[in-house]
């Protein structure tokens, strides 16, 4: 290894400060007593969140390294068209919040539901359904998670100077040493920390890329000298008007149903706290996600050689901080995308492993009536939590490129899987188990298959082809099907 230790060292002090956050949580759990409830503390925090922290861990699970390393080196290339991408995660989030925060929340104190697939299986009633919905997260997580790991340590590679594995062995210790440790308040918390660090990090870099290309008016010049078509809408070709559909599709509207997304839901306090963090958290994802695109396409101040000159639009931020950035500030700077990387995974191995522990372990047991202590609870779920990180390091050690891609397929997959299932659930009294079974099932499988074949219809992203399927089968499924039981809908439909 041929690393500057000085620019490992703050990247180590902010690991070490998370984890003493999530120790420093867990004893305040310990000692308030309410790790005597340990799935509900665990996995939604005692449902006690406020709207700051609520809005900042919301947008932890929008900003993820894709978006901070993946997306703008794909902006570097294309140009102002990308920064579109951006805009579109701006109504993501006060969606999520809005359409069925409220609702989630309502439903879950109502049930005493701590996951997305606790409201899923009272809906319809089906323990299949409920598993098919944890198997299919734990699958697509676990796409995202590689995404997060191999953006993260990339990064760290170019900036430190340590290799890839040891920036990946470094993350995935953390990531789950602090996760098992805290739960999801210690995510929830680490994750606000994260988001602060982000927007420090983009206001850096906007900053170092504007100075080394000698200001805004100077670089824009430049690519309109070079780049013409990077400041035309559809840049040249590159981006077509059905990369626009479909980009609103997938990391727009349909976001809203994403699990990691809904689950904050089940946390907030009250009203006041959603309102809260659907204002400041909209504000925070609409300055993070087009302050860091437009540092990528200003970046052709600073990198004026063509993408493969860079091995690809995965490693352009990287070779962006390094030249704009002064040395002792790189290090600093980093820990924003970094810190997305991490708050994303955080997030994801929380989630993915109560969709093992709590919906497919612990339910089975209790149909047996059994009631496994809270001591093994914590054990499983601490064991789930790392061997869901250890299967992503070991996927990441060949690490694929162009990660904004992968995060895009399994947004994908999560999004045909959930989209219909909870919308027309939540929202449609006639929605039945047949219905959600065929769309959820046939829907990701389509889905799935025409990815692995490259399949597309009018060149549009296989989004539109997956989210139309689930649709078109949930229909069937429901026409076909027998309606749900009256006293089943009278809990999620009273008013009626």
């Amino acid at each position: 290894m041929n690393g500057d230790l000085s620019q490992l060292l703050p990247l180590l002090g902010y690991m070490a400060f998370m984890i003493g956050v999530s120790i420093f949580i867990r004893y305040q759990q310990q000692h308030s007593g309410l790790m005597n409830n340990f799935v509900r503390t665990y996995f939604i925090g005692n449902r006690d969140l406020g709207g700051f922290v609520l809005a900042m861990t919301t947008v932890a699970t929008y900003s993820s390294v894709s978006s901070f390393v993946g997306g703008p080196g794909v902006a570097w290339n294309i140009g102002f068209g990308w920064v579109y991408m951006a805009v579109v995660q701006v109504t993501a989030v006060f969606l999520v919040l809005g359409i069925f925060g409220k609702r989630v929340a309502l439903l879950a104190r109502k049930f005493d539901a701590v996951t997305v697939i606790d409201i899923i299986r009272r809906r319809y009633n089906s323990d299949w359904l409920a598993e098919l919905s944890a198997y299919i997260i734990v699958l697509f997580f676990c796409a995202t998670m590689v995404a997060q790991f191999v953006g993260g340590a990339k990064l760290f590679e170019a900036v430190t100077g340590y290799s890839y594995v040891m920036g990946l062995v470094l993350f995935g210790l953390m990531v789950v040493v602090y996760t098992t440790i805290g739960g999801f308040r210690a995510v929830a918390v680490t994750d606000t920390c994260c988001a602060l660090m982000m927007m420090f990090g983009i206001v850096l870099l906007f900053y170092y890329v504007l100075q080394f290309g000698g200001g805004y008016d100077t670089i824009i010049a430049d690519i309109e000298a070079r780049h013409p078509e990077m400041l035309e809408p559809l840049s040249g070709g590159k981006m077509p008007y059905g990369l626009y559909l479909t980009q609103w599709i997938l990391v727009g509207i349909c976001t809203i149903a994403l699990p990691q997304s809904v689950v904050r839901g089940l946390a907030f306090k009250d009203n006041r706290s959603l309102v809260r963090a659907m204002l400041i958290g909209t504000f925070v994802v609409g300055f993070m996600n087009i302050g860091i695109n437009l540092s990528g396409i200003l970046g052709q101040g600073v990198l004026t050689g063509t993408l493969t000159d860079y091995g690809g639009a995965d490693n352009i931020i990287p070779r962006i901080v390094v030249t704009a950035m002064p040395s002792t500030l790189a290090s600093i700077a980093i820990i924003g995308p970094l810190a997305a990387s991490i708050s994303t995974i955080s997030s994801l191995l929380l989630v993915g492993s109560s969709a093992i522990i709590k919906d497919v372990y612990l339910h089975r047991q209790e149909k047996k009536n059994r009631r496994p202590s809270d001591r093994k609870l914590r054990f499983l779920s601490m064991m789930a939590t790392a061997v869901l990180g250890a299967v992503v390091f070991v996927i990441a050690l060949t690490p694929p490129s162009l990660i904004w891609l992968i995060n895009m397929f399994a947004f994908g997959g999560l999004e045909t899987a959930f989209f219909w299932t909870l919308l027309l659930g939540l929202y449609w009294r006639k929605a039945n188990k047949t219905g959600a079974m065929l769309s959820m099932g046939g829907g990701t499988l389509i889905y799935c298959v025409a990815q692995g074949i490259g399949f597309k219809i009018m060149g549009l992203h296989q989004i539109t082809i997956g989210i139309t399927v689930s649709l078109i089968l949930f229909l069937l499924g429901t026409y076909l099907g027998k309606p749900e039981k009256q006293e089943v809908l009278a809990d999620f439909f009273p008013e009626e």
